[in-house]
């Protein structure tokens, strides 16, 4: 088996603990020992490399952040492999401007809903994501999409991810496609989510007349960030099954200490997402770092192939695939395994110390 050089990692700019784990310097410091020389996308400025974010073309690298990009490429034949799934809940709001008549989601019929979508991108995340929240808000009130008018807002540019050591930028609300085309009455609907998402609202004294990220049933909330993804490509997995057992040690772990950490959790996530503090605690709440946890639950598995089936149905996937058979988890078994037998062997420690 050859030695591994360099070993590749992104994340999108939302919480997750591999951004945390990031922020910590955890990753690099990980595998120096090992003369592996890390490299994450967000520092990148090759567009090739970049791209892998969304198509994960890259050999020895892995990806936490939202599933939908995961799922596509797994559909059009990457190889690649589910190791866990994290659930943070977010903002997923949809809203219109000041003054509007429109205040509930059965005002939605007949409406004019703002869908921003990306022409160039490989796949529209955006695009897929919006749709869901509009779905699943309209079947609350027995509505669906033929009771609506989706007015496509395609973007100029294709946006790459970011969010490395020099952290997500700073984007002002008023220069968003879609709060334009709502202020200036293209639309009369628009959404946006996370906590830039009501950095949005509150620039335009918005009326947010849903957030679907708020409703108690879990199965309403799925879309792109529940649950999110940490996937690896497969070759890594089979190639170096300890390097994928450290990777999923260190995401576990970081979720350990944003748990414990929860205003220094903020603070990163406030730098991840390019968000102020304030606004990562409305849109994700205080306790965020209670939920950046990584795991395989029975409810998120059924959750990712509920929205596979979703982004299948819209169009946006290549071809089926199954879920269940994309999911390997033997490294998550073995993390969890090796995090819990260090635990005891350090209580025996400081037990003997004690002594």
């Amino acid at each position: 088996m050859s030695k591994l050089q360099t070993l590749w990692y992104t994340r999108c700019p939302v919480p997750t603990p591999l951004g945390i784990a990031a922020r910590l310097d955890w990753v690099r410091e990980e595998f120096a020992r090992d003369g592996i020389d890390v490299r994450t996308l967000q520092d990148e400025s090759d567009p090739i490399l970049r791209d892998s974010h969304f198509d994960h073309t890259l050999a020895n690298s892995f990806r936490q952040g939202g599933n939908i990009p995961a799922i596509w490429a797994r559909s059009t034949g990457r190889k690649t492999r589910v190791l866990g799934l994290s659930w943070t809940d977010e903002a997923q709001l949809i809203f219109t401007r000041p003054g509007s008549k429109v205040r509930t989601i059965g005002d939605l019929k007949g409406k004019r809903l703002g869908v921003v979508t990306n022409p160039h991108s490989k796949i529209d995340f955006w695009q897929a994501t919006t749709l869901r929240a509009y779905s699943a808000a309209l079947k609350l009130e027995g509505l669906s999409e033929a009771d609506v008018k989706l007015v496509e807002l395609p973007r100029a540019d294709n946006p790459l991810p970011g969010g490395g050591a020099r952290g997500w930028p700073r984007t002002d609300p008023l220069n968003l496609l879609e709060i334009k085309a709502l202020l200036q009455g293209d639309v009369d609907v628009i959404f946006h989510k996370g906590s830039r998402g009501l950095e949005a609202t509150q620039a335009i004294g918005a009326h947010v007349i849903y957030d679907v990220g708020k409703h108690p049933d879990p199965k309403v909330r799925i879309n792109n960030g529940s649950p999110r993804t940490l996937t690896v490509d497969a070759d890594l997995v089979d190639s170096h099954p300890d390097i994928a057992v450290r990777l999923v040690k260190l995401v576990l772990q970081a979720g350990q200490w944003a748990a414990k950490n929860h205003d220094a959790a903020i603070k990163y996530v406030a730098q991840e997402t390019g968000s102020t503090e304030g606004a990562v605690r409305l849109g994700y709440g205080d306790d965020v770092g209670s939920h950046l946890s990584t795991d395989l639950e029975e409810s998120s598995v059924e959750a990712l192939d509920d929205f596979k089936n979703f982004l299948l149905k819209w169009g946006f996937l290549a071809d089926d695939f199954d879920v269940r058979a994309w999911i390997d988890s033997a490294p998550l078994a073995r993390a969890k395994k090796e995090l819990a037998e260090r635990g005891k062997e350090a209580t025996s420690l400081l037990s003997a110390v004690r002594v």
